[in-house]
């Protein structure tokens, strides 16, 4: 039996589905496979008309579209390495990402703020940019439709372990990492997923969450795999949602908790609206008793599963299968774990020496298998770090049980999970210092009923210095993305508890926080 291809765009062309079966369906729009494959390798035979070479970049800036969808394979279609940036980014940190990774062109959709559309006017980068938003492109862009106008080509011929993507996450330094995928590595990972019994053949898959971040791009080339239909909506909003859930017929869907609050707690849900819904696969957090128990008692005919994992990895590590959400595991407690390695894939608790910890011992959780990442791009020291054995480590503290469970209890990286985004405090607390009146500042994540965990800022004033909480954010938003910006604002006038070394004692500022709760992370 012939090997399945490792290649994205020759594994996509293997699971395709029939030419006149949904691909996509987006505001209205619907794409068949036979065009979506068609489309794709004209895209990819313009992209090299504008001088795109093998390996060589392209970016993509926009919200959520069937583009960002087709991109992802004709990118790959022309041998070039795709590289999604976040539009909800400021133009600083944009302008950062588009200089590290020096892309050939950069494809312009919708959902990009003036500020970050100004980066256009930088010298050089006007003629690199392709308008893909809505409405008539600017004067001298090509609009994005002018790719389809050249005759397809034939795929380039990419191996598995070839570059595939560069996907943006923040970093604890405050300077992003372009994680760098594989081809392999992502479409092995996706296959990992669809063997947990999501995304069958012929699948309705939502694709709601940001199509810059990994997860939703692993969802949507899942979905592609199975020759199914991704229904993507451009930004999540519950109302939209649940017509989208309702009139496509949605079998599949990928969620963030808040997002199946919101969903519940919508005037406009009806558990009727579900009846098509077979599958929930959530992440980014756990997902608390009660929305889970209101979520169940809505829908008892769907089956949950926790996906965990990061970006380094390809998306997933574990996931928890829906007999971990009722009965006896469920008594047990086990819904509260991370659930058991994906398929091919390998997790260690490993102590600080980077040996196995004993059953039940707490320690950073290690992950290796087919989807690990190449590096972070332009950083070999911050990859070697990350890599050190071959073992991606997380930053995440955990435990494991004798079912090979996996359970997260603290975070050893100073990183906060706020909703569907992760939030880096260094990033945060760079920002912060640029402003004239901070002495010293701490970033924390603290709990937060809708979001799980909001950022915190506690911030010790120079002396005489005078500075409101709106003032402090108003400052951040000009400088990092607004779901980086504190949700709250602590301002003292004496200094921040200090370590013998000189560091911020954060876990004596979070610990009020945290009280009585059974791990530190929600």
């Amino acid at each position: 039996m012939a090997a399945e291809p490792s290649n994205y765009v020759e594994a996509i062309r293997a699971g395709a589905g029939a030419p006149n079966a949904l691909a996509s369906s987006f505001a209205g729009r619907e794409t068949t496979w036979g065009q979506l494959l068609d489309r794709a390798g004209r895209i990819a035979a313009g992209l090299r008309d504008r001088g795109v070479a093998e390996g060589d970049r392209v970016a993509v800036l926009s919200a959520n579209s069937d583009r960002v969808m087709e991109l992802y394979l004709a990118v790959a279609w022309a041998g070039a390495v795709i590289a999604p940036l976040n539009p909800r980014w400021s133009a600083e940190e944009n302008r950062f990402a588009i200089a590290d990774c020096t892309p050939r062109l950069i494809v312009i959709g919708d959902g990009i703020g003036p500020e970050t559309l100004a980066l256009r006017a930088q010298p050089g980068l006007t003629e690199r940019c392709i308008w893909a938003a809505s409405g008539a492109a600017p004067s001298g862009w090509p609009d994005y439709e002018t790719l389809v106008a050249a005759a397809a080509m034939a795929p380039a011929v990419r191996e598995g372990g070839d570059l595939f993507g560069i996907f943006y996450t923040g970093g604890t330094t405050g300077r992003s990492k372009g994680v760098m995928l594989s081809h392999a590595g992502l479409i092995n990972n996706c296959r990992a997923i669809r063997a947990s019994g999501i995304l069958p053949p012929g699948c309705r898959g939502l694709v709601v969450a940001p199509m810059f971040h990994l997860a939703a791009g692993a969802i949507m080339s899942a979905i592609m795999l199975a020759g199914g239909e991704a229904v993507i909506l451009s930004a999540f909003s519950p109302p939209a949602t649940l017509d989208a859930i309702e009139q496509r017929r949605v079998t599949d869907a990928l969620l963030v908790p808040t997002m199946i609050q919101m969903l519940l707690d919508d005037p406009g849900f009806d558990a009727s609206r579900l009846a098509g819904l077979q599958r929930i696969i959530y992440g980014a957090s756990p997902i608390t008793e009660a929305t889970l128990d209101r979520a169940m008692a809505a829908a008892p005919h769907v089956d949950f599963r926790q996906a965990y994992g990061m970006t380094e990895v390809s998306c997933a590590a574990t996931i928890l299968g829906p007999e971990f959400h009722r009965g006896e595991h469920r008594a047990a407690g086990r819904h509260r774990s991370a659930g058991q390695a994906i398929t091919g894939t390998e997790v260690m608790i490993a102590g600080p020496d980077d040996e196995p910890m004993a059953m039940g011992g707490v320690g950073e959780v290690l992950i290796r298998g087919p989807g690990l990442m190449l590096g972070y791009w332009n950083q070999p020291e911050l990859t070697a770090e990350a890599l050190r054995g071959g073992w991606m480590h997380t930053g995440d503290g955990g435990r494991m049980d004798e079912l090979g469970l996996v359970y997260i209890v603290d975070r050893i990286k100073d990183m906060i999970v706020t909703g569907v985004e992760n939030v880096y405090s260094g990033e945060v607390e760079s920002a912060l210092a640029r402003h004239p009146a901070v002495a010293q500042c701490a970033v924390i994540g603290v709990p937060d009923e809708r979001w799980g965990e909001r950022v915190h800022a506690v911030i010790a004033l120079r002396p005489g210095a005078e500075v409101t909480p709106d003032e402090v954010l108003a400052h951040c938003r000009a400088l990092i993305a607004g779901y980086k910006c504190p949700k709250s604002v602590d301002l003292r006038r004496e200094p921040l508890p200090l370590s013998a070394a000189g560091k911020v004692l954060k876990h004596e500022l979070r610990a009020p926080y945290w009280e009585g709760r059974e791990r530190n992370v929600a």
